[in-house]
């Protein structure tokens, strides 16, 4: 059940009021585009129903809960770029765009709820909880703003280059994809260290945008 039971048995143990973020990603396995990282500390008061993990909403309720979670809430995004992806490998950027994330808040907190099982390093105490955005209801909120937001992106970015279908596949290697990469080449936004575009230039170097 997704609810704030983490975040109280964490203020319990301190005896004391704690501000709390909770921190997720999108975007780690896409072939293209950025990571995309948010962190949310909801407000005294908080009231939005229906968060859960963002993966089992729909694209109109996660529209929905996103505009209610950044009403109700302190929220800040963090970017790692493609070029960040290649250079630094995709974990490295990962926790890159949540450190952002977090030093972009515009609050100081105590506390960093991550999601998964390993975290970066902050200038705040951080918990790390494996599937944490079908238990927490702050990472869960933090995984539907940040999906919102590069789903939007992604979207955008398909309008540029039409044909490989990241209005829809965000990036992934669906079959639209690669027919994409083998009819148009490669762009500027895939990620030349991920095997399959390595692969694809490897192979042959005219296939680059």
């Amino acid at each position: 059940m997704v609810d704030f039971s983490i975040e109280e048995d964490e203020r319990a143990k301190a005896g004391r009021k704690l501000t709390i973020a909770g921190v997720d990603e999108v975007g780690r396995g896409p072939w293209a585009g950025p990571v995309i990282a948010a962190a949310v500390v909801p407000l005294e008061g908080f009231d939005v129903d229906g968060i859960r993990d963002s993966k089992k909403l729909t694209a109109a309720r996660r529209e929905e809960l996103s505009g209610r979670i950044r009403q109700q809430s302190h929220v800040s995004l963090g970017t790692a770029t493609v070029e960040e992806i290649d250079t630094l490998n995709i974990l490295q950027a990962t926790f890159l765009a949540m450190r952002r994330a977090v030093e972009n808040l515009p609050v100081h907190i105590d506390l960093a709820l991550v999601d998964g099982n390993k975290s970066p390093e902050l200038d705040c105490r951080t918990r790390t909880v494996v599937k944490g955005d079908s238990v927490s209801a702050s990472i869960a909120a933090a995984s539907i703003v940040a999906k919102v937001d590069r789903d939007r992106l992604m979207a955008n970015l398909a309008q540029e280059f039409a044909g490989y279908g990241w209005e829809t596949n965000k990036g992934y290697g669906t079959r639209q994809h690669i027919e994409g990469l083998a009819r148009l080449g490669v762009t500027p936004h895939h990620r030349r260290s991920f095997a399959p575009i390595h692969k694809i230039l490897s192979e042959d170097s005219s296939l680059t945008l």
